[in-house]
């Protein structure tokens, strides 16, 4: 009896499993995202190599030395790949990265001088065409 009054007082509507919210942040563009996975995966490995050489060289071991080696070698690879992430960022927001909104200065300027080449334009073939015609249309003639 008291499941079937539960049951009764639930509300019918549906309800989802989650609410779509917007990012907070923008997501990153592929280059970027790209250069930022390949520099986490390298460091790591790196990682991972530098803990092998200390174990290695705890051990005792003859693999010692090379890991040590390849510490080095892969620790210099991913100051690389860190920097690769900087410099590929930089690169994509100089380049194309600028995003235009429609309050921005720069297209209202784009947008005037556009306007200012039409008008122009449109005054260049009304002369030429009013050449065309031998001067009818003009108020006065010279």
């Amino acid at each position: 009896m008291r499941g079937t009054e539960e049951r009764a007082e639930q509300p019918s509507a549906y309800r989802p499993l989650w609410v779509e919210e917007p990012a907070r942040r923008r997501r990153l563009p592929d280059p970027v995202r790209e250069a930022a996975v390949r520099a986490v995966l390298i460091i790591a490995v790196t990682l991972i190599q530098a803990v092998v050489a200390f174990l290695c060289t705890m051990a005792g071991s003859w693999l010692a030395f090379p890991m040590v080696l390849c510490g080095v070698a892969s620790t210099v690879v991913a100051t690389w790949a860190a920097l690769d992430v900087w410099v590929t960022r930089q690169v994509w927001a100089q380049r194309g990265g600028v995003v235009s909104t429609p309050s921005s200065t720069a297209r209202a300027l784009r947008r005037e001088r556009r306007r200012a080449r039409r008008a122009a334009r449109a005054a260049a073939r009304a002369e030429a065409r009013i050449r065309r015609r031998g001067g009818t249309g003009r108020l006065s003639h010279p």
